[in-house]
This record gives C-alpha cells, structure tokens and sequence, in this order.
C-alpha cells in the first residue's frame, strides 16, 4: 500500500510488505518524503533523512520494522520508529562496542552476542580470526534477522555465514540462565530502553551477564547518551558497580543517532578495566573507524559528564 504522505517515486514496488498489525506505523513517520524520529528519550528534538524508496515495512511479533534507501545515508534500519542503522556511519557503533571489549581482552575465546540480529556486531567479532573460537548470538526477534540479511548484507553477510557463528531465536537472559561461566566477552547490542530492550538496561540483566561470564571477562554493552541519558547511566553505573570488579564508560560518535553520539558501558569480572588495549589489530586495514588510540580516548569523557558518572572518582 503506498502511503498518503509519500511521492509515487518513493513508494515504488517496495520489496515486501507485512501484514498491519496494532503498535505504530513506521510508514506514518514519512512525511512529503522525509522519515522523522522523535522519541520519548529525546524530548524537543527530532531526526530527519530524505526517504528514496521503501524496501521494506512490516510488523514482526515484537516490533515495527521498516527498511529504507535514503538519499544521502544509505539503507536504513529503523525499529519501533528509532533508527538502528544507517550504512554510512554504522562503523563508528559496531566497530567500537565489538574492538573495544575484544582488544582489551588478551585472549577472548567465546563471545556471547545479545541483540545484534542486523549482523553488524557478528561481522566486527569475526575479524579476530586469531583467538575466536565461537561465536554465540542470541536475538528474541527473528524478523531482524530475516531483514537484514535481505536488505543489509554489508552487515549480515560475513558475520552470519562464519562458521563459528552459532544463531539462537530467543531471550538472552533464558539464554545466559543455562550458560554460567562460559563466555569471555558478552556484548549486548540493544536498542532504547523502551518497549522489548527495556529488561536490558535493568540490574537484574546485569547480574545475568556477571554470572554468564567466565572469571577474567568482560561486559560491553550499549550505554545510550551522555547528552541526554544521564538519569538513566548513573544508576545502573552504580547499581553494578556493587558486583563487578570495575565498571567504564566509553562513547563514540554516530551522526544519524540522537545528539550523534552513543555510550557504552564496559564492566569486568575479576580484572581491571578496559580502557587500554591488551593486544593490537594485526591488520588495522580492517578498521574505518577503530583504532588502539581511539580505544583509550573513548574513555576520557567531557567533565560534566565525569562528574555525573563517576562522581569525584575517575573512569574506573
């Protein structure tokens, strides 16, 4: 169906359309040809890019899913009206909540992938061929998968068809309830805690991983916005910082992600911090974004956001 607001051009042939379901519309967020995202988490600011063509809409069982070509970002990935990737600046979030953890890492064996069903995170782990044996991704909505390997195989291509790549529909906290002490690296790759990723930014989730890892391993997950999430960062920072060994705070820089810019906490289990590399890239060709000196300067914050973190005491 092509939508009211949309040019016939932009609506062309779109490659699939699901069933409308209850929730919102993403279509309904494209307006004389511009996808805008507004979201409870950003209040009095929006995101706008040029829409060229609908690849996809639809409605999975947790989410709207809508997939577009834009006019200047490339294919867009956008779940529950919030932009997930774009593919001219998703290097800058998956090369840095992938490297950062797995180089500060000395010798990362197994690594737990929560979320992560566009493929992007598979594809950054992947590039450790010297001590990656295996690769688990746990990821609760299938149709993320089934997307983006469709409509974003600069993502999903390489990481997917690894095969030390082990792929399990369902909920990682299940997940990590069976598996106690097995992984080295766990690295969850989630979206705003609104709606099914909600669980992801809470205490309990956090002790899950604690127990998932083995001693000596690392936690890294998607930490939201310095600019705008301090309400949200500083309680859980405190709140885990009761039971693992250190916790940190880093960020990158993503310009189609609100106040272009994305945090990450790194929390460890019987070891110290994060915040130096433990080995270097042996090609760092494989990096648009990454580098051993952008791993340490990710974790020097602006003062503001320091304070209001960490307090008086530094980034652990």
């Amino acid at each position: 169906s092509i939508h009211p607001n949309m040019s016939e051009a932009e609506t062309a042939a779109p490659a699939a359309e699901a069933p409308a379901a209850q929730g919102l519309n993403g279509l309904d967020l494209i307006v004389d040809g511009w996808f805008h995202e507004r979201g409870v988490l950003w209040p009095g600011q929006a995101m706008s890019l040029q829409v060229k063509e609908v690849l996809y809409h639809g409605r999975s069982d947790f989410q709207d899913v809508l997939v577009f070509s834009s006019t200047h970002h490339g294919t867009v990935l956008v779940l529950d009206g919030v932009v997930q990737v774009t593919t001219r600046d998703e290097c800058a979030y998956q090369e840095m909540i992938c490297h950062v953890p797995l180089y500060a890492h000395s010798n990362p064996k197994k690594v737990l992938v929560i979320g992560g069903g566009d493929g992007g995170v598979l594809r950054e782990i992947a590039k450790h061929h010297s001590c990656v044996q295996e690769i688990v991704l746990c990821e609760i909505d299938a149709d993320v998968i089934k997307v983006s390997k469709e409509y974003l195989p600069e993502l999903s291509k390489v990481g997917f068809e690894d095969p030390r790549v082990v792929v399990h529909v369902m909920d990682g906290a299940a997940f990590m309830e069976e598996h106690q002490d097995e992984f080295d690296v766990i690295i969850t790759d989630s979206s705003d805690p609104v709606g099914p990723a909600s669980v992801l930014f809470e205490t309990p989730f956090y002790s899950a991983m604690y127990k998932s890892l083995r001693e000596g391993g690392i936690v890294c997950t998607q930490g939201e916005c310095m600019w705008l999430h301090l309400d949200l960062i500083k309680p859980l920072v405190d709140s885990i910082s009761t039971f693992y060994t250190s916790v940190g705070y880093a960020y990158t820089t993503v310009p189609t992600y609100p106040s272009g810019q994305i945090g990450f906490i790194l929390a460890t289990k019987g070891r110290g911090p994060c915040n130096k590399p433990a080995r270097l890239p042996a090609d760092d060709s494989e990096f648009e974004y990454y580098s051993p000196e952008l791993h340490e300067a990710s974790f020097v914050l602006p003062a503001f956001a320091k304070k209001a973190i960490f307090g008086s005491s530094s980034n652990k």
